[in-house]
C-alpha cells in the first residue's frame, strides 16, 4: 500500500475492505453484464455510508467520459443534489488508479480522499488501457487537501483485469 500520508490503519482496513467488495462485484459484472467496462467505483460518505457506485460504461454509452469514477461522482452529485460534494466529505474508492481525466474530475468534484487498487502501470500491462501521463499526481492531489491511498488489494484487482480480458472485451483508446 502507497498513501500521501503516513498510513492510517483504520482508513487502510476500511479501504480493503470496500475495494476487495468492488473487486468481487467487478469480476461478477465482467462475467454477466455485456458491454461493463473492467472498472468499478464507489463514494461513501465520512461515516462510511454508500453514496454511489457505478461502472464504467463507456462502450454501453457510447461515451469517451463514462469511466467509473465519473460516473460515480455524477451519481452523487444528483443524489445529494450538488455540484460541490466537498461539504459532504466524501471519500472515492475505485478499482484502479484513476486515469488523467478522471483525476481532474476528482479534483473538481471536492472529493476528500481517493482509494484505489491496481496501479496505471499495471493496468496498461494487462489490459492496453492508455492512462495518460500523470506525473506527480498524489503529491499535488495531497498539496490540495485530498487523501490518497493505493495499490489496495492488487492481486484481486489484477484478477478481474485479466478476466475481462480473456472474456475478448473491448480495449478502448484513442488513436
Amino acid at each position: 500500500m502507497i498513501s500521501n500520508e503516513p498510513v492510517d490503519i483504520e482508513k487502510a482496513a476500511r479501504a480493503v475492505k470496500i475495494i476487495a467488495g468492488l473487486q468481487r462485484e467487478l469480476i461478477t459484472r465482467i462475467q454477466t453484464v455485456g458491454d461493463c467496462g473492467p472498472f468499478l467505483a464507489a463514494v461513501y460518505d465520512r461515516e462510511g455510508r454508500l453514496i454511489a457506485k457505478e461502472a464504467n460504461s463507456v462502450v454501453q454509452d457510447k461515451c469517451s467520459h463514462c469511466h467509473a469514477e465519473m460516473n460515480a461522482l455524477k451519481a452523487a452529485e444528483r443524489k445529494l443534489d450538488t455540484f460541490d460534494l466537498a461539504p459532504h466529505h466524501v471519500s472515492l474508492y475505485v478499482t484502479a488508479e484513476p486515469c488523467i481525466m478522471c483525476l481532474g474530475g476528482i479534483l473538481w468534484a471536492g472529493v476528500d480522499a481517493v482509494y484505489y487498487s491496481v496501479s496505471s502501470r499495471r493496468v496498461e500491462e494487462i489490459t492496453g488501457f492508455d492512462e495518460g501521463f500523470k506525473s506527480g499526481w498524489m503529491s499535488e492531489f495531497k498539496k490540495r487537501g485530498i487523501t490518497v491511498y493505493g495499490e489496495i488489494e492488487t492481486a484481486l484487482g489484477e484478477e478481474a483485469l485479466r478476466v475481462y480480458m480473456q472474456l475478448g472485451k473491448k480495449v478502448y483508446k484513442p488513436r
